[in-house]
């Protein structure tokens, strides 16, 4: 299954609630932390709601 990378690029400081409860959600707490999460639709939503403050990479399933 592949995997991807999110690494909390920007603040989540004055930006809509619903997106700090979503990076809350995914483990986001502190800029340059990173999550590796499952390639599924659902991460994929909470992300492309966050895209603006998350950077993306695609991993390999051995690199976790």
């Amino acid at each position: 299954m592949k995997k991807i990378k999110v690494i909390l690029k920007k603040s989540p400081i004055d930006k809509i609630k619903k997106h700090k409860k979503t990076l809350k959600a995914l483990g986001l707490t502190k800029i340059g932390k990173s999550r590796i999460f499952p390639d599924n639709r659902a991460v994929r939503g909470m992300i492309n709601q966050i895209a603006y403050m998350v950077e993306v990479q695609e991993c390999n399933d051995e690199a976790e």
